[in-house]
């Protein structure tokens, strides 16, 4: 949960999900719908698949049991060198380097690294000086040391390097060159997607949703129904019963991945009567029913907008 989400907006998903999911056993034996529940709003959710395709490997090929070597640990889904370095350090206290975006940091700035951290070589040169400041005993006190430095003192923005106790022998803070340190390669415009939202709600105020099954950032997840091409969605509501009305239109969402940007266009009708010809990626749901399921950010957003409206008589 740690990778690419911050300590504050991972806590409560954390004990939410151990409380659930309290050993490998109970999350291998989950369901896929289930897990991503507990993960909606987070982001990233290829973590959460990964997490339980790895319980279930787990249960099967290690009876159930957590490897303690960095190679087996990275035949696992999500799990890389640093993610097992974690593990190894902090879980089995076994001697093992991390470099998340924290270690980095500190590790940059302490030897005033100029080079772009995306590099390639600036990230094996970065391994092997992690590598190297390894202490022999209590490897986990290191790691988790590194880890707070970066997070609470050698922040991204206005480091704090009075109370760092690293700063005496820190070479960018000699050189006064830490608050332009990490520094990386120029960022490309990221590309636009249009997607085309329709929203439709019964009489009994439940929502119609569709599974992503196809491979991408919300693949398992449950969204509104949605089109990549305005007229398709004009064809699919021609297909309709005539009996809806207009609850919303025009309504416009802009949403951010790390690779792209979407853009949304949502449209929301109340249908009457029956639709017909449902596949079975397409569902509908209640309020409780949605508590069950993993839901993308933007359509808990939007759900918890039409549940505030008296007029949407959503349940």
């Amino acid at each position: 949960m740690l990778q690419q989400t911050q300590v504050k907006t991972v806590i409560p998903y954390f004990v939410k999900f151990m409380e659930r999911f309290p050993d490998i056993n109970s999350l291998a034996n989950a369901e896929e719908d289930e897990v991503l529940s507990y993960w909606s709003g987070l982001g990233y959710y290829s973590r959460g698949r990964n997490l339980l395709k790895s319980a279930k490997i787990l249960q099967k090929e290690f009876s159930s049991v957590m490897p303690d070597t960095s190679e087996q640990l990275q035949l696992l889904p999500g799990i890389g060198k640093s993610t097992a370095g974690a593990i190894l350090s902090l879980g089995f206290k076994i001697k093992a380097p991390i470099l998340d975006g924290n270690a980095k940091r500190v590790l940059v700035r302490y030897y005033n690294i100029n080079d772009p951290v995306d590099l390639a070589s600036t990230v094996n040169k970065l391994w092997e000086i992690a590598e190297t400041n390894l202490p022999e005993k209590e490897c986990d006190v290191y790691t988790q040391a590194i880890m707070d430095v970066g997070a609470l003192i050698c922040k991204r923005s206005k480091p704090e390097c009075i109370k760092c106790p690293l700063s005496n022998a820190c070479v960018s803070k000699k050189e006064n060159t830490h608050n332009l340190l990490p520094i990386r390669s120029p960022k490309k415009e990221k590309p636009i997607k249009k997607l085309y939202w329709l929203i439709l709600q019964n009489e009994d105020g439940e929502i119609l949703l569709e599974n992503k099954k196809t491979k991408g950032v919300w693949e398992g997840l449950w969204t509104f129904i949605g089109f990549q091409e305005h007229h398709c969605r004009k064809e699919y509501i021609k297909q309709l019963s005539k009996n809806y009305s207009v609850l919303q239109e025009g309504k416009k969402i802009k949403h951010n991945f790390t690779h792209y940007k979407l853009d949304i266009d949502l449209l929301h009708l109340r249908v009457h009567g029956k639709i017909q010809n449902l596949d079975n990626k397409k569902v509908w749901f209640n309020n409780e029913d949605l508590m069950k399921v993993g839901l993308p950010s933007p359509v808990t957003k939007e759900l918890e907008q039409i549940k505030k409206n008296d007029s949407y008589s959503f349940l």
